[in-house]
């Protein structure tokens, strides 16, 4: 017999930190495929591809995520469970990668290496089918005004497994492709262990059919270009300013930079949950990215000063923190809760919209820092417009 609750104020913590390890999980494989997929690629004479699949994977993102996140609102409604899809999702994630490692152990005939970055882009979209409803169940772990505290602990998790990224690769070349492949499809399936073992005697009580909780067309176009916006601007952090705050620090690269603003904005999850909780979520995105427009533009009029930089680091790694943080909440708090599962997929499916499209202009021309700060400045106007108007629904 399954046991049904409702939203009290509290929150299912240990649920919280289950689903956090499902989706550390899930950033410690996209990390590993990150890495190897260029050096597989190249090895099959896919040189060309690579920068190809990275466009066609935000591109997957934006038409799958909306499709998958409603799906998984019908099968919450009739069976009172995310579970199964996610279930189904990281099985076959985990089969694929496991896949990916037995044909990386031997030697494929040039006539069917064509398999190799067929399988990783059906990868990449198996993984869609669970992310966004995995960060659904959050709304049945919390209740809406404390999305936010337990947001916080999923950025903490997540922010600090991608800040390991530079001594994970590290890991990765002693490791190789193939145990690295068959890593991830055991990580995957303990954190899906985790999970699990916290919420298997749960069902949810039934909610209202979508048609008595109505969603506008308008609202969830918003939604998206929020999601767009947001993605977009912080593409241009990472792919942009990054190696220009580096160039202070000879020792370091990009992905050094990248690592310590994540890992201010892990360690920051905690004080800026409050801090949304209090000016909820909306209003707190628009401050976030706000503030990185306007660092990054200060990037590039304060010189190399090696101070600076470290204090512009630091002020990025707390507005990054503040923008991660409200990211969940904003999405699951701008629809209707039985329509959790639409509302993640919608955010994130624009945040996939906006990586294509980082991904297609960086292929374009070599961009100058200048147009960097300028379309991160547009990004946020973008964002603080569809935010007020999303506010005023």
């Amino acid at each position: 017999m399954f046991r049904t609750f409702k939203s009290e104020n509290l929150i299912l913590w240990r649920q919280v930190w289950g689903l956090a390890a499902l989706l550390a999980a899930i950033v410690l494989c996209f990390n590993a495929y990150g890495f190897y997929q260029p050096k597989i690629l190249a090895g099959l004479g896919f040189t060309q591809l690579s920068a190809i699949l990275v466009i066609l994977q935000g591109l997957f993102a934006a038409i799958l995520e909306p499709l998958v996140g409603g799906f998984s609102d019908r099968i919450l409604r009739r069976v009172g469970s995310r579970l199964p899809q996610i279930s189904v999702g990281v099985t076959l994630t985990g089969l694929i990668f496991a896949l990916l490692s037995w044909l990386l152990s031997g030697n494929i005939p040039e006539g069917l290496r064509w398999i190799v970055p067929v399988l990783m882009m059906v990868w990449v979209m198996s993984t869609i089918v669970f992310r966004g409803p995995a960060i659904a169940l959050l709304i049945q772990f919390a209740p809406l005004d404390q999305l936010p505290q337990a947001s916080s602990i999923i950025v903490l998790v997540l922010g600090l497994v991608a800040a390991a990224n530079p001594l994970l690769v590290l890991l990765l070349e002693r490791m190789g492709a193939t145990p690295t492949f068959l890593c991830g499809a055991i990580a995957l399936l303990l954190g899906a262990f985790c999970l699990y073992s916290q919420t298997p005697q749960h069902r949810v009580a039934p909610f209202p059919t979508s048609k008595s909780q109505p969603i506008s067309l308008q609202r969830l176009v918003l939604l998206f270009l929020i999601g767009f916006a947001a993605g977009f601007e912080s593409n241009i952090l990472f792919g942009i300013f990054c190696p220009i705050l580096s160039e202070s620090f000879p020792a370091t690269n990009s992905g050094i930079i990248g690592a310590i603003i994540l890992a201010i904005s892990a360690l920051s999850a905690n004080l800026w949950g409050d801090f949304v909780t209090q000016y909820r979520p909306n209003h707190s995105m628009q401050s976030a990215l706000g503030a990185m427009a306007l660092l990054m533009g200060l990037t590039l009029l304060i010189g190399r000063s090696t101070l600076i930089h470290l204090v512009t680091i630091f002020a990025l790694g707390l507005a990054f923190g503040l923008a991660f943080t409200a990211t969940i909440p904003l999405a699951l708090s701008s629809v209707p809760t039985a329509r959790a599962g639409l509302g993640t997929g919608i955010y994130f499916g624009g945040s996939g919209a906006g990586l294509a499209l980082f991904s297609l202009w960086m292929q374009q021309a070599r961009i100058v820092p200048i147009a960097g700060a300028m379309a991160g400045a547009s990004a946020f106007f973008v964002a603080r417009f569809c935010l007020q108007r999303l506010n005023r629904l």
